[in-house]
């Protein structure tokens, strides 16, 4: 059975495992010190958040989002990342962190959870089942 908890302090060396294999999925780097950053941030715990999945006791997965204001109606939740072992899939604990993490947010005031993906991910067979695609929306992230 999957167990999930917010991160905690001693979590810090099984996150970051887990955290290097969701950029190395991704082929995206980060340098030591934007682990360290963004440990740091989900300790914090305000708006950023941060969780484990475990079996036996072992960290498989991570998940982290994101509680912000909305401006038409209640608050919004992103999931910003969700990571599961190569090992540990299809076994329903991404699912059970999603839906986790749902519940945290409508709790906390932030019914509405959205994320982002590549188009061709297999794990868009699990999104599928658990949310509502918007066909023809279209993300742009202006950089500078």
């Amino acid at each position: 059975m999957v167990e999930i908890s917010l991160l905690a302090a001693s979590d810090r060396a099984d996150w970051e495992v887990l955290a290097r294999g969701h950029h190395a999925h991704f082929d995206t780097e980060v340098s030591d010190e934007g682990y360290e950053r963004t440990w740091q941030r989900l300790l914090e715990g305000e708006q950023r958040h941060g969780i484990a999945a475990r079996l036996d006791g072992a960290m498989v997965g991570i998940a982290h989002y994101v509680l912000h204001p909305a401006i038409w109606g209640d608050g919004r939740c992103y999931l910003a990342d969700l990571f599961v072992t190569p090992g540990a899939r299809r076994r329903g604990i991404a699912r059970a962190m999603i839906q986790w993490v749902a519940r945290d947010a409508e709790e906390s005031g932030a019914p509405r959870l959205y994320w982002n993906t590549v188009q061709d991910a297999p794990a868009r067979a699990l999104y599928d089942q658990v949310a509502k695609h918007h066909e023809g929306l279209i993300l742009y992230a202006y950089q500078r």
